[in-house]
């Protein structure tokens, strides 16, 4: 047996006999991405929604930013949350710096613009459909981007997914930021780093195959969502047919 079967082998069974040091790394990579996806989405939904709806000088250029920064490298999120978080830096004194909080501002720093961008387009697709109604009704912007969020509810939470999976599969910002401290700051992607560097691939393929797993169930429950809610959407459609068709007769 080769050198990679045999790293495979013991990667499985790390991952089966749940290793302590295993489940530590998954379970705080887990933890910085769900918090710092917690804050992303409080704002990116709220700020998102609100630029769909709202009409104002300037507002073609701030989308173009927005959507730059949709491609913005986490190692340059990284440096600047080092540089604002250094003891010579404004935000020195928090002494936040190589800690759980630092990782959590530079992953909310990562995903709130994905929130936020992906939420935009969400609802401006659904006030192009339904907001001359809700105009009609009388709603100012805030009250018709609320409704349209309610609305577009199933859709937001595959938004929310998506932004999860790109904050857990993250690797250079909380390299930067958390500095890969072994009990305190390192996650699966600064680990599976180190250890492949190490020579440790046993432990770097075992949280490789955690990290594959996560995303793969992300992708499933997108896919679980989407299909729940055609079956929905398809079924309530189909009772206001049947409906129409006993008034006519």
């Amino acid at each position: 047996m080769n050198a990679f079967a045999d790293s495979a082998v013991e990667a499985a069974r790390l991952v089966v006999a749940g290793d302590p040091l295993l489940l530590a790394i998954v379970g705080r990579s887990l933890a910085v991405s769900a918090t710092a996806c917690a804050l992303a989405c409080g704002f990116g939904l709220l700020l998102g929604a609100w630029l769909a709806v709202a009409r104002f000088s300037g507002r073609g250029l701030l989308l173009t930013l927005l959507n730059t920064l949709l491609a913005l490298p986490s190692v340059v999120v990284g440096l600047a949350i080092y540089l604002l978080l250094s003891r010579s830096g404004p935000l020195g004194f928090l002494g936040w710096l190589f800690s759980f909080k630092a990782m959590v501002v530079a992953q909310t720093l990562l995903v709130l613009p994905v929130v936020t961008a992906l939420t935009r387009q969400t609802i401006e697709d659904a006030d192009r459909a339904h907001g001359e109604q809700l105009r009609s009704l009388g709603a100012d912007s805030l009250v018709r981007a609320l409704l349209l969020v309610w609305d577009e509810r199933y859709a937001l939470i595959t938004v929310l997914i998506a932004a999860f999976g790109r904050a857990v599969s993250e690797v250079g910002a909380v390299m930067i930021v958390g500095g890969n401290i072994d009990g305190f700051t390192r996650v699966m992607t600064t680990a599976i780093a180190l250890e492949t560097s190490k020579g440790d691939l046993p432990l770097a393929l075992a949280l490789g195959l955690v990290l594959l797993g996560t995303m793969l169930l992300l992708n499933l429950a997108i896919s679980a969502l989407r299909s729940w809610r055609e079956r929905v959407d398809g079924g309530a459609a189909e009772a206001a047919g049947v409906r129409g068709i006993e008034v006519a007769s």
